[in-house]
This record gives structure tokens, C-alpha cells and sequence, in this order.
């Protein structure tokens, strides 16, 4: 054993000592942006872009799908850049839980008990304000106000004070498609959608990651996204209360 170390070339060792731990940091960088590659992600700075929460049109008619909504911006000569599912919707699309729409509470705040995840507490309300301030908190913290413009009440929370929900189970198998959204250092809106099955806590590992305080869960298996600058272009969906940014 010591002649064959003894004869193997000094430089050729260097290399391959080299080689070997290039491919330690690859693999390290795969492992760790892993996650990511698995979320279609979308950040909006709602003090430049125009966000807004979507239910009905002019004629009183639910938009239920993301198709119904872009014909419409687009008949406005607006240009849809992004949408998503905005919370959870009763058998007949209205909204589960508040919704404000233009400062007017078209439904109130369900801060009862129940089944399912919108009810899995803390539930929260994701909500924008007359600054275009963005939150996201529990709805046993929200407080109404005036100064609300729009507003969309889903459940679980995500991640609470920088912590993810205790109720969630690192490798849980209770996988979906899940879609949600969390406030991120710098103010901005973070939007996720899974582009595969994913469990709770591994969704909201990511928000944690990303820096979000408060990250809330918006919808599961119905989940849809429009986001043509990452060639993901989805526009069917039977929904309640959609997001939109126009510009």
C-alpha cells in the first residue's frame, strides 16, 4: 500500500483532490436549490405594479377562471403580467372568509370553527392598503379598517412570526398542488405555486427561507398560475376570488 501511494504523481493528486470537491459544492448547490425548481415563483412591489383582487366583472358575473379575467383586462386595453387563485370559495364561488373588494366587505371574517384547512388555526388574512402596503397576518390580528382596499381570508398560515405552523409535519405525506403567499423582508409580495405535489411543511419551509415573517396558504389541488415570463401560462380554473397584476 505505501509503494502504490508513493507512486502516484503529486499533481495528478492536487487534480484529483481538486476535481473531487468541485464536485462536492455541485452537489451541494443542487441539493440546496432543489426546492425552488420545484415552485413557480412570482415577487410584486405593490407600491409600482398594479395588484389587485378580482371576484366579479361589470355585469355582475363571477370570473371564475383565469381565461374570463385576462379577456377582460385585456378588453380595457390592459395586459394581464400575472394571476393566482386568491383563497378558498364556496359550492357557488363565492369567497370563504373576508374578501374586500375596493375598500366595500363583500363577505365578513369567519374567525369560527370548523373542518379543513381554512379552518387549521391560525388561519389569516393576506391584504393591501391605501399606501399599497401589502400584510399578511392571523386573523385573530387582523383589525378592520378603511384604509383597507382589498383583502382575501385563507387558512392555514404558513409561517407565523418567522415560524412555520406548528400543526405541519416535516415529511409529511400529505402531498397537493398548493399555492400562497407571504410578505418579504423588503416589503414585496412573494407568490408560490407548486409545480408538483408538495406537503404543508416543506411549502412553508420555503417562505420561511425566503425571508417571510407571515406567509399565508391560499388554496391546494385547484390551484392555478399565469405567468407568461416563466412560460407558464395557466388560464382554466373554476374559482372564487382571483389576484391580478395589470399593466
Amino acid at each position: 500500500m505505501k509503494h502504490l501511494c508513493k507512486s502516484i504523481n503529486p499533481k495528478l493528486s492536487w487534480m484529483l483532490g481538486f476535481t473531487v470537491m468541485l464536485i462536492g459544492i455541485a452537489a451541494f448547490s443542487i441539493n440546496r436549490n432543489s426546492s425552488n425548481n420545484q415552485l413557480l415563483t412570482y415577487e410584486v412591489d405593490p407600491k409600482t405594479q398594479n395588484i389587485q383582487f378580482y371576484w366579479k366583472n361589470e355585469n355582475g358575473e363571477i370570473f371564475r377562471s383565469i381565461k374570463n379575467l385576462k379577456t377582460n383586462v385585456e378588453s380595457k386595453n390592459k395586459k394581464l403580467v400575472f394571476a393566482m387563485n386568491a383563497g378558498m370559495y364556496r359550492n357557488d364561488n363565492s369567497p370563504q372568509g373576508l374578501f374586500i373588494q375596493n375598500h366595500k366587505i363583500i363577505t365578513p371574517i369567519d374567525t369560527t370553527s370548523g373542518n379543513g384547512n381554512f379552518y387549521l388555526k391560525p388561519n389569516g388574512v393576506f391584504y393591501i392598503n391605501d399606501n399599497n402596503d401589502a400584510f399578511v397576518c392571523s386573523s385573530s390580528q387582523f383589525a378592520q379598517s378603511k384604509s383597507i382596499k382589498f383583502a382575501s381570508q385563507s387558512g392555514p398560515m404558513l409561517v407565523v412570526n418567522g415560524e412555520i405552523h406548528p400543526a405541519f409535519k416535516k415529511g409529511s405525506s400529505n402531498v397537493n398542488i398548493r399555492n400562497g403567499v407571504g410578505i418579504l423582508k423588503n416589503k414585496k409580495i412573494l407568490f408560490a405555486m407548486s409545480k408538483s405535489e408538495i406537503n404543508l411543511h416543506d411549502f412553508a419551509l420555503y417562505f420561511k427561507n425566503s425571508g417571510c415573517e407571515d406567509a399565508l396558504y391560499l388554496d391546494g389541488f385547484v390551484s392555478r398560475t399565469y405567468l407568461p415570463e416563466k412560460n407558464w401560462m395557466q388560464t382554466d380554473g373554476n374559482f372564487g376570488v382571483m389576484i391580478g397584476v395589470t399593466q
